[in-house]
């Protein structure tokens, strides 16, 4: 058989390498500060830039779609040209994801410390930035399919099913996360509302972590794995159980995020299901990885490459193990809203991407600029860097998380909290931040080793853009079992077809139902949309990332409805958010729960919080916002927020729009009243005035509608 010579493109793989390690560098320094801030609040620089809850989505844009997003194009880009004997179908296309993939990054950078967010978790980017991902993830899976279809290979290798899923699945989930009404140019509000936004987004938030963290990486795992142990992988049917029950089971699992929540409890039953369901496919192919080195265990002691992927595939199935059981309702009380789910989060991000990405690297790098790895030693000590950086992020995070949950829970003998101040807790944990952020540190400086050790390697040896290889017209693999799977490897197009049909029914059955039956999201007579300076002080509020530390759902606990409304012992319901876009329950109380704060304190106590939180509240952790008492509202937008909000469902009256801004004035001047009587002066149209209302109005709905009910 005649032979025929291509050349594999290199140099899209080395730009994807550049940038996986300078973002990596940057997404993992601006954690660090988040980190540092949380136990050091003057690192917040007192600056409206550089506050926790705008860098906060910074950095989990920056390791996302930055760091793990390039370095998983990087080993695509990479193993794709070999598995299917072809070049990139269009070095064209290749230029444009690359470039327009970075530039959405740089957007994002831009964009997020200026406050121009959406607050949903893992999508916090405005709607100009999100028609750029869709066009740049269509370029991909164009140049990628048309790869596919050009390929020399017949057969279509285990990683590379997991990155037809990745392209499909990713597509699915941003564009129906994404449906937004504009405003502005960097200003819309969630087409959905309230318990539909949240099933939409977490949904979207736990399958963005399952499509883009995790199938993309079994992939590279499929891939790089056996290449750097020089051993095939331990079993084709496996891999086949694998892929299937993976893709098809994880769209499911979204609910679990939201238990105990005002969702339908359905919906959470089956994500609670489905999550168990997860450990099968999931440590199947944990085992189908490390398996993968039988015979090769001697050369894991020597070879730092093998060391990397083997606590990698080994943090994938604690992590995933660990997931299911966050998911059943017992634990999720427990672990929920606290530090637990940051350590649970953090295993994955760290010892799952991190190591795969750091142990690819240092198996292409030396291939592909003809050399040898610079320094061994190096390696190592970066291996055991970030190893005892996880073990210093994660343990004082799980203790936290217990440590904060057994003190919310906790009564004493006359049946009331004995923790019942928040800030106690808070306190409390503070030494366990300080060791988080040592853990980091030491994360941190083995990828700087990295670098240098890289950069090394490289300018001793050569780099080959165009990289030669003879492959056959086309090669028909051997027939290793399951032949029913084999014929379907020749089919790409059908391939690719079932696998988004797997992946749409989960999705299918969870959301129709909520959206379509009104009975799933019933309303409460009492619950009015916003006022016009409640909705810009909310705006406000979603602009400086207040929802990163504080949720706004009361779950339906004793321990919670007693501290946060211990005068009507009401938990959050679910027709109390249809007016919200987008939800603001949160993820994460670094703070108290703020649902039913409405009413709780005088405007001038919100008025000095926010102004000076530490001299509040004695040993707050909370930054300053001394620009909002000098920043004045943009009355001119009311008009266009009313008109947005309207079209999707909010029932303010027609024309209303015009006569908004009267009453945005007569509410603040009220506010401006009652502030003035306690001693502070302050010009209606600050910034701080709109705050304070959107803050006094939470909760009072169901609280009127309460009172009114006793009387």
């Amino acid at each position: 058989m005649e032979l025929e010579r291509i050349h594999y493109d290199n140099k899209i793989v080395k730009y994807f390498i550049i940038a996986t390690v300078t973002f990596g560098l940057v997404g993992m320094s601006v954690g660090l500060l988040a980190a540092i801030q949380l136990f050091y609040p003057v690192f917040n620089f007192d600056l409206q830039y550089t506050t926790f809850g705008r860098i906060r989505p910074l950095h989990t844009n920056a390791i996302i779609f930055a760091f793990v997003g390039n370095a998983m194009f990087a080993g695509m880009y990479y193993s794709l040209q070999r598995l299917l004997k072809a070049r990139m179908f269009s070095d064209t296309l290749s230029w444009i994801h690359f470039w327009g993939w970075q530039l959405i990054i740089l957007s994002a950078a831009i964009t997020l410390p200026l406050g121009f967010t959406t607050s949903k978790e893992y999508a916090e980017l405005e709607w100009p930035i999100d028609i750029a991902i869709t066009v740049i993830w269509v370029v991909f899976g164009w140049n990628m399919i048309g790869t596919i279809l050009r390929r020399r290979e017949k057969h279509l290798y285990v990683a590379i099913w997991f990155y037809i899923a990745t392209f499909v699945t990713v597509a699915v989930l941003h564009i129906v996360n994404s449906f937004e009404m504009p405003v502005s140019f960097f200003k819309s509000y969630s087409w959905y509302a309230g318990v539909q936004d949240a099933l939409v987004q977490w949904w979207y938030g736990h399958n963005a972590v399952a499509f883009f963290l995790t199938t993309p990486f079994l992939g590279l795992m499929y891939y790089f794995l056996p290449k750097a142990a020089n051993r095939p992988v331990y079993s084709y049917r496996l891999s086949i159980i694998h892929f299937w029950s993976l893709i098809f089971i994880y769209i499911w699992a979204g609910p679990h995020h939201l238990l105990y929540t005002a969702l339908p409890d359905w919906a959470q039953s089956l994500g609670v299901v489905f999550s168990i369901m997860l450990i099968a496919p999931s440590w199947g192919g944990m085992l189908n990885g490390l398996l993968t080195l039988r015979g090769a265990w001697d050369r894991v002691r020597e070879e730092p490459v093998l060391k990397f992927m083997v606590v990698a595939v080994t943090a994938y199935g604690m992590a995933t193990l660990e997931g299911p059981l966050l998911a059943l309702k017992n634990v999720n009380a427990i672990a929920h809203y606290t530090d637990w789910i940051i350590a649970h989060v953090h295993v994955g991000g760290l010892g799952w991407n991190g190591f795969l990405t750091f142990g690819m690297l240092y198996w292409v790098v030396p291939r592909m600029w003809g050399t040898k790895i610079y320094s061994t030693k190096l390696a190592n000590l970066h291996f055991w860097l970030g190893t005892l950086g996880i073990i210093f992020y994660a343990l004082p995070m799980y203790t936290a998380g217990v440590v904060q949950s057994l003190m919310w829970k906790e009564f004493n003998p006359d049946g009331f909290l004995t923790y019942q101040n928040f800030l106690e807790t808070t306190t409390k944990i503070i030494p366990l931040y300080m060791l988080r952020a040592v853990g980091g540190t030491l994360y941190l400086s083995g990828v700087i080793i990295m670098t240098y050790n890289l950069i090394k390697t490289a300018y001793a040896g050569k780099f080959i853009a165009n990289e030669e290889a003879e492959v056959a017209p086309m090669i028909e693999a051997a027939n290793t079992g399951g032949y029913w799977h084999h014929v379907l490897e020749g089919k790409p197009i059908l391939f690719t077809t079932l696998a988004l049909v797997a992946i749409l029914i989960g999705g299918i059955v969870e959301m129709v139902p909520t959206f379509l039956i009104k009975s799933n999201i019933p309303t409460i007579a009492s619950v009015k949309p916003y006022t016009p300076l409640e909705l810009q002080g909310r705006d406000i509020y979603i602009r400086e990332g207040c929802v990163g530390c504080h949720s706004q759902m009361v779950r339906p606990f004793r321990s919670e409805v007693q501290r946060y409304d211990p005068k009507f012992g009401e938990y959050s319901k679910a027709g109390e958010y249809v007016y919200d876009h987008p939800f603001l329950w949160g993820s994460k109380r670094t703070g108290p729960d703020l649902h039913r704060v409405g009413g709780k304190y005088a405007d001038s106590w919100h008025y000095r919080h926010m102004l000076a939180p530490s001299e509040v509240s004695n040993g707050s952790i909370m930054p300053s916002y001394p620009w909002l008492f000098e920043q004045t509202i943009d009355k001119a937008s009311t008009a266009q927020k009313i008109k947005a909000l309207r079209k999707i469902g909010v029932p303010y009256e027609p024309g209303y729009e015009e006569k908004a801004n009267n009453d945005l004035e007569a509410q603040a001047g009220k506010i401006v009243e009652r502030l003035k009587t306690e001693g502070y002066e302050v010009m209606p149209q600050t910034e701080i005035v709109a705050l304070i209302a959107y803050l006094q109005r939470l909760g009072m709905d169901i609280k009127a509608d309460k009172t009114a009910a006793v009387k």
